[in-house]
């Protein structure tokens, strides 16, 4: 680390980033450049701020008000709370493990700890397609190719298991248990694995799957589920291109359900599908587990969002000249407080 100022500091990051998120977290390509972007716009903010080049930033610049004074740097750009509250717990995450691995950065820890997440002043708004919706986005591919067979399905197990995108291609053939209770495993964030049940009709399409994309497959291949052919060499199907597929659909749906949102993409299915359970009757703290948060306070946006679709659904059918238009404003129906949000829906 020759050149820098604060050896301790920077070994620290190297560390962290080469060695322990990688080795020791097991954390996903994409978590670890989450958490690289949180600390080099932070770097970034300070070399301009103090007018220094990165090699002279040491623990002792970074204090509680510059940290501040990013993270509102950051919502004057134009970035979310929510945001900046990841930003946040990245920049947390480091110093927790710097003052784990050296004495002298506890003092420093210390320091960070000072500057609180930001409370949000309404929850948020959870975007997420109607059943009709889901169904028409469904229908879009032709399976009488071999194309539109994978499409469907792939979408199919999109909304049936409320994966994230990249959970759906890390799927192998045999995280997927068939029998009396047919089941999935999927591999989520911070390498944590749950086991989600699957619907019949899933179950049907991905047998008709396999017979096209796996018919030499036995139960135990670790193949991955999804698959691209390039040059005769099978790869797992790119995330970019799935989000290309779902848009396009997308379009051709929209033409023939008023309901298909402007952008379709593949994150809508896992809110369609908790909104849905939710809708019919499920738990909470079931959708939790089924949706892989490690926070139950997480899924209560879906609480909110569905309390919120009701407000406006009785707002439009009032007549503008009745006496509870007045009464009918969000404001009054906004709920921000976790704990009110938790007696609201039963938890406490």
């Amino acid at each position: 680390m020759a050149g820098v100022i604060d050896t301790v500091l920077f070994g620290l990051v190297h560390d962290f980033f080469k060695v322990y998120m990688p080795n020791q977290k097991r954390s996903s390509p994409h978590t670890i450049r989450a958490y690289q972007t949180a600390l080099e716009s932070l770097f970034d903010f300070i070399k301009e701020k103090k007018k220094i080049g990165l090699s002279e930033i040491t623990f002792e610049i970074i204090d509680s008000k510059l940290l501040a004074a990013f993270l509102d740097s950051l919502e004057e750009s134009g970035c979310s709370i929510s945001t900046r509250n990841h930003r946040l717990n990245c920049i947390r995450s480091f110093y927790a493990y710097a003052a784990g691995m050296n004495s002298t950065a506890v003092v420093h820890r210390a320091e960070i700890l000072k500057v609180p997440r930001k409370k949000t002043d309404k929850p948020d708004i959870v975007d997420y397609m109607s059943e009709a919706a889901v169904k028409s986005l469904l229908e879009q591919p032709d399976i009488l190719t071999k194309k539109g067979i994978r499409d469907r399905f792939l979408m199919l197990l999109m909304y049936d298991t409320a994966a994230r995108i990249q959970e759906i291609l890390n799927i192998c053939f045999c995280d997927i248990r068939l029998g009396k209770t047919p089941t999935i495993i999927l591999h989520g964030k911070g390498s944590k694995i749950r086991t989600v049940p699957l619907m019949r009709q899933t179950v049907e399409h991905f047998e008709n799957y396999i017979k096209i994309f796996h018919s030499e497959e036995c139960e135990y291949s670790q193949q991955p589920l999804f698959y691209g052919d390039r040059h005769g060499e099978k790869s797992i199907l790119d995330a970019s291109t799935v989000r290309k597929m779902i848009a396009a659909y997308g379009e051709a749906a929209r033409e023939k359900c008023d309901d298909v949102p402007q952008k379709v993409h593949p994150h809508l299915f896992r809110h369609s599908r908790a909104m849905h359970l939710y809708q019919h009757g499920m738990d909470l703290t079931l959708i939790s587990q089924w949706l892989g948060h490690a926070q139950l306070d997480t899924t209560l946006i879906y609480a909110h969002a569905d309390t919120e679709h009701k407000r406006r659904a009785i707002e439009l059918a009032t007549d503008k000249n009745s006496p509870l238009k007045d009464k009918l404003n969000s404001e009054r129906y906004t709920v921000s407080d976790d704990d009110v949000l938790k007696k609201l829906y039963g938890l406490k």
